[in-house]
């Protein structure tokens, strides 16, 4: 797996950031994690991971952030084609419905979880969620069975070949 896909938390808070990245920790072996502290910071990160040809996965982004908020980055993000794909997950304990609303319908939003979030909940998402993005966008699933949903994996990989033929 020469392309990596990415995991990009968007957190401006140390300790809510230090505990998102300590409940992935399982998933980094085979998802990189990469952290910004606000939109300015993770449209670098973005465009350094785009540049050097990987992918960006799944976002865990905060919605007040300092500057630009996170829904407007999930915006920008829904309008960019290399980011288009990524699963956008909005991790916040203040976005308004107004917010949410907005998240849902321009960007394109996978996911919503309050804080504080259970670990096991953060996990089932993040699986879920990887799980959709390799399916729809790798063409080998193997080796994403170890850490991901296998059932659903291995569904994908009878119906493909199934329609290769």
């Amino acid at each position: 797996m020469d392309e990596k896909i990415y995991i990009l938390i968007v957190e401006d808070e140390l300790e809510v950031m230090e505990a998102l990245i300590k409940d992935l920790e399982k998933f980094e072996s085979y998802f990189p994690v990469e952290t910004a502290n606000n939109v300015s910071e993770a449209t670098e990160v973005i465009d350094y991971i785009i540049d050097h040809g990987h992918k960006i996965g799944l976002i865990l982004c905060d919605h007040v952030l300092p500057g630009k908020n996170g829904v407007d980055l999930l915006i920008d993000m829904q309008n960019r084609p290399e980011t288009m794909k990524s699963k956008k997950v909005l991790v916040t304990g203040q976005a308004g419905h107004e917010d949410t609303i907005l998240a849902i319908n321009k960007a394109d939003l996978d996911h919503y979880i309050a804080k504080p979030w259970g670990q096991e909940e953060l996990e089932r998402v993040v699986v879920n969620e990887l799980t959709d993005f390799v399916i729809a966008n790798e063409k080998n699933l193997l080796p994403y069975m170890q850490i991901l949903d296998a059932a659903r994996l291995s569904d994908a990989l009878r119906k493909n070949r199934m329609t290769d033929h």
